[in-house]
């Protein structure tokens, strides 16, 4: 097997330039490696909140902190990684994130008690949104202008297949033989990404006149906030929702908890159809595929409601209601379009966003569960985050129109 080239020019990192690589298909499954270790940790943790929080001496709501703590992590990580390291070349930059990202989860493994579970949960996901920025500019630069969407959906496709396998692995592993060895199942995925990336990535150069000032003139840029504005509104409906479909099953649809896995199974399998489809479309017509998926999880949670009263009707409106995660990657190859020369730090504050949508999905839905509207209301409160990041979308339209950029 012939490895990939690793003499690349800086010109050959060029968004929209196929890089020459012998084997961009393997390139491709290493960075997604990465994406399914990163997306196992996050939502493992959360399944395994009750087993880390009795160990270490703490009750279920203090032990959410843990889980803030990564999110935390994430928003911080993404920009301030994205900028301290945009002379480095890719492949030695992701081998580094990947490196961070294991001896973050080896720590939480080993950790002795609540405060310091807390510190090696917010350094295991310092690296995550840098990660992906990287990993999806090293992506888009394998492949016709064309196909680049699909690229990078191929990345994030490791973190949506986690949500079906990874996850329950991880869950699995952490019942049979403790919590902590959840964490050693991640720090070993991490490094294996890490020499993957190594084998199979292109070396390449640090991109000609980049620096640390250009990438944060990132932030001088209306649209990439507008586009960032989007993921972290329009993206919270779909958390809203997911934050409480176990206790929704419970306590309206009445279902077993033996049946919970199988609505987030439902719910990772949309998040994975979405992610290829919403690519496909992207790279057919940006813009307009963002704008139909925010109206699609309107719809979807529209349903949600109505869809609890049953399992037979929960499960599909789930699936649907996932589908909309293929928004993400939409706005990643926006993001990469409105940053100009500064794309790093624009496509690692992408995951910035989404986490921000995280926080913000659930909190407005627990505020509609506290003033008594039940937990189906959830799916409102998500329309009404879609319908937010659907009229966002639309005032992005119209500036591009404004200044004539191409809106494809």
């Amino acid at each position: 097997m012939n490895h990939v080239s690793s003499d690349l020019s800086a010109d050959d990192l060029t968004i929209g330039a196929p890089a020459r690589v012998h084997h961009p298909a393997l390139v491709l499954f290493a960075l997604a490696v990465g994406g399914f270790a990163i997306g196992t940790t996050e939502f493992a943790a959360m399944s395994l909140l009750p087993n880390f929080s009795a160990d270490l001496g703490i009750d279920a709501p203090t032990g959410g902190h843990v889980i803030s703590a990564y999110a935390l992590g994430v928003v911080v990580g993404a920009p301030i990684l994205a900028v301290l390291a945009a002379r480095i070349p890719r492949r030695t930059l992701l081998m580094g994130l990947m490196g961070l990202f294991a001896l973050g989860n080896a720590l939480s493994a080993l950790a002795p008690s609540y405060g310091w579970m807390l510190a090696f949960r917010f350094l295991a996901g310092l690296p995550h949104g840098a990660y992906f920025g990287v990993a999806a500019l090293m992506a888009a630069s394998l492949v016709p202008r064309e196909r680049r969407t699909q690229a990078i959906s191929r990345v994030i496709a490791g973190l949506t297949i986690a949500t079906v396998v990874g996850v329950p692995l991880a869950n699995a592993v952490g019942q049979l033989l403790g919590w902590r060895w959840s964490f050693v199942l991640v720090a070993v995925l991490a490094l294996l990404t890490a020499i993957l990336v190594r084998l199979f990535a292109p070396l390449g150069r640090p991109v000609a006149g980049a620096s640390a000032l250009r990438e944060l003139g990132a932030l001088r840029r209306g649209q990439v906030w507008m586009t960032l504005a989007i993921g972290a509104i329009g993206f919270g409906g779909l958390f809203s929702v997911y934050a409480y479909l176990a206790s929704t099953m419970l306590a309206v649809t009445h279902t077993a908890p033996a049946l919970i896995p199988l609505a987030l199974a439902a719910f990772g399998l949309g998040l994975t159809v979405g992610n290829l489809v919403c690519a496909w479309a992207a790279d057919r017509a940006q813009m307009p595929a963002a704008g139909a998926t925010l109206v699609w999880s309107a719809v979807a949670l529209a349903l949600y409601p109505a869809a609890t009263a049953s399992l037979w009707t929960l499960l599909p409106v789930v699936f649907l209601i996932g589908c909309g995660g293929g928004l993400a990657t939409i706005l990643q190859t926006r993001l990469m379009d409105v940053a100009e020369d500064a794309q790093t730090l624009a496509a690692a504050l992408n995951h910035s966003a989404f986490n921000f949508a995280n926080a913000l999905g659930p909190w407005l839905a627990g505020l509609a569960i506290a003033a008594g509207f039940g937990l189906p209301s959830t799916g409102w409160v998500g329309v009404i985050l879609a319908l937010g990041g659907l009229g966002l979308w639309g005032v992005s339209v119209l500036s591009d129109r404004g200044r004539r950029l191409p809106n494809r």
